[in-house]
């Protein structure tokens, strides 16, 4: 993909944690980093910046993303796999209790749900030249 933007990469700041294997509370504890936020950034801010690399006015922006967000709600609702072309994919995930044989298996069994998402190609590319700095 062709981009006119520079993208400034900054470092992630990490701490780390001292974390036990719930499995093997008798394995040693070991040190483990964990990504810190550096704050948040909303729809309004967002807006504001498409419009600004754009040719919409951030009000018409926002409302694309808001209209957005429903649609993609819809469809996985539905079931769908929702690709947005270079910047990823969603789709819903769900995890279940097992059962003995497929015969068995009913919808009460499924207990919990998730939606996931897989980066397209300038996500990937970002995570694999990230710089990490320790807190």
């Amino acid at each position: 993909m062709f981009n006119v933007f520079k993208i400034i990469i900054m470092a992630i700041q990490y701490t780390v944690n001292e974390k036990g294997n719930p499995l093997n509370p008798e394995q040693a504890r070991k040190w483990y980093a964990n990504a810190k936020s550096t704050g948040d950034v909303n729809l309004r801010t967002l807006g504001k910046e498409i419009a600004a690399r754009s040719t919409v006015s951030p009000a018409d922006t926002q409302a694309v993303l808001v209209a957005l967000n429903e649609v993609l709600v819809e469809h996985l609702a539905d079931g769908k796999i929702v690709r947005l072309g270079d910047f990823g994919a969603f789709q819903v995930s769900i995890g279940s209790e097992g059962a003995e044989t497929a015969e068995k298996f009913n919808a009460s069994m499924i207990k919990s749900s998730k939606v996931v998402f897989r980066p397209g190609i300038d996500l990937k590319e970002m995570q694999n030249n990230l710089k990490y700095e320790k807190l």
